[in-house]
């Protein structure tokens, strides 16, 4: 029995320049026992214990690449055997280069499990590193130290990440199992254990700061927490101080939070029984007046919008204006205010009907529906198109408008509006830019949304459609002169 005794501290090359040596002269696994230093019953390198030579016509050793990251990474781990069962599988895989591909096999399997562990170790010293500043001479570097407690002698594995994250430092991370260094110049490996330092700088309260600050308690899984982070490493870590507190609070956190969110408006009866509990009703307008059509608008009920809209959002504008537009439906901000056209699709339609020379003030201008339809999403409403059976509700108002105010040209600002004003679904672009007759010698004139040029992306493209919608509106006041 031939015994060998190794250092054993991750060093890939001492087993390696053994192991090639023992299979070349064709020793067999059982026929080797292998120690460290560290073990208390280990032997002294005997010379006897070298194997001889090998044959001069012995063939040049080879293994397969996938053997090779295997093996670099169980060398690390801190299970004695694992010197034995890198041999093993050496000595086998001479005659089986397949070997490794054998998940069945309880040696390559244990040698997996090996290479995971080292990995996650690996892994987990990336994550828990915390280097704390230490004094450094006047006009020199900056100086720090790490303390991390691994399973297994990774420190010379992951020395290289840290010298390449933080090159502009000089710094030490100890470890039980040995350290490394960088100065700058030069990264320093040592397989002395260290002693745990006794320090503390500023940077303990800005991790405990940040860790506070992402803590979300809405999403707390404690064991999902404790595999990523175990408790193992929280007597290193500076803001797992606050774990035990941030967990036993995190029910009333999230109670806290649900009252902060952004709160829906009130049912839509609810507004307007609470309204008329509070203020006295104003005198209705006469009747068969556009201001008496507004008022009975404003408790409109056909279609379920209704009920999470703010308001009716009901057409203004002179009640003889010759051009009448007709948008699709309020936005957020029409939702709020009760008028059409005053948020980013509106300034957009203003700036267009400006530059052409027609006074807003002399247009009546509304939506093919009277509602907002959006969907929450956080503390924002996002804009959802109405379906056709709300469009269809809604054209109940669009004709009363229309037969009130006698407009001589009607405009359609997308498709929606198009179909409210002529019951039939066509493409906008097959009919856009020419007048059409209607009833009553009026013209139906087809344009797009101003919100559509706000969604394009391409600058160019978005110039070109802003002056093909400006042409439009010239064309628009040509037809009402």
């Amino acid at each position: 029995m031939r015994r060998v005794v190794l250092e054993g501290r991750g060093n890939f090359d001492e087993w390696r320049r053994v192991a090639r040596a023992f299979a070349a002269a064709g020793i067999l696994p059982d026929e080797i026992e292998w120690y460290e230093k560290s073990d208390e019953s280990g032997f002294a390198f005997q010379r006897d214990a070298l194997p001889p030579d090998p044959p001069a016509n012995s063939k040049p050793m080879t293994v397969p690449t996938v053997f090779m990251t295997l093996a670099e990474a169980v060398i690390c781990h801190s299970d004695r055997k694992r010197f034995s069962l890198l041999y093993s599988l050496l000595w086998r895989i001479q005659t089986n280069r397949c070997l490794l591909d054998l998940v069945s096999d309880l040696e390559v399997s244990r040698a997996r499990l090996m290479q995971k562990s080292v990995h996650r170790d690996a892994h987990k010293m990336t994550a828990f590193v915390r280097f704390k500043e230490v004094a450094a001479p006047a006009g020199g570097r900056r100086k720090f130290i790490a303390w991390f407690e691994p399973d297994h002698y990774i420190v010379a594995r992951k020395a290289p990440f840290f010298q390449r994250r933080f090159n502009d430092m000089d710094w030490l991370i100890a470890t039980p199992k040995g350290s490394a260094a960088w100065d700058g110049e030069r990264l320093t490996i040592s397989n002395m254990p260290c002693e745990k330092p006794d320090i503390s700088d500023a940077t303990d309260d800005l991790w405990r700061t940040y860790y506070a600050s992402i803590f979300n308690p809405a999403r707390l899984k404690v064991k999902a927490m404790r595999a990523e982070m175990p408790k193992k490493y929280w007597k290193n870590l500076p803001e797992a101080d606050l774990i035990p507190g941030l967990i036993a609070n995190a029910e009333a956190k999230v109670l806290a939070m649900a009252e902060r969110e952004a709160t829906m408006p009130p049912p839509y009866h609810s507004r307007i029984q609470e309204a008329a509990a509070r203020i006295p009703a104003p005198q209705r307008a006469p009747a068969g007046t556009l201001e008496a059509l507004r008022e009975e608008a404003s408790v409109c009920s056909q279609c379920p919008l209704h009920a999470k809209a703010t308001q009716t959002v009901f057409g203004e504008g002179p009640a003889d204006a010759e051009i009448m537009f007709v948008g699709e439906q309020p936005g957020d901000q029409e939702d709020l205010a009760g008028r059409p056209f005053v948020g980013p699709a509106g300034r957009v339609f203003d700036e267009a009907i400006a530059q052409v020379g027609i006074d807003r003030s002399r247009l009546y201008v509304t939506n093919a529906v009277k509602h907002f339809k959006y969907e929450p999403r956080g503390k924002r409403r996002i804009h959802q198109k109405p379906n056709l059976g709300e469009v269809q509700h809604c054209r109940w108002w669009l004709k009363l408008e229309i037969d009130f105010i006698k407009p001589k040209v009607i405009v359609a600002m997308g498709a929606t509006a198009l179909y409210s004003l002529t019951g039939e679904k066509q493409k906008l672009e097959d009919l856009r830019g020419r007048p059409i007759a209607m009833e009553e010698g009026r013209m139906l004139f087809v344009t797009v949304h101003p919100s559509y040029l706000l969604r394009i992306p391409d600058e160019e493209k978005k110039a070109r459609e802003l002056a093909r919608f400006r042409q439009d509106m010239n064309l628009i006041k040509g037809l009402a002169a």
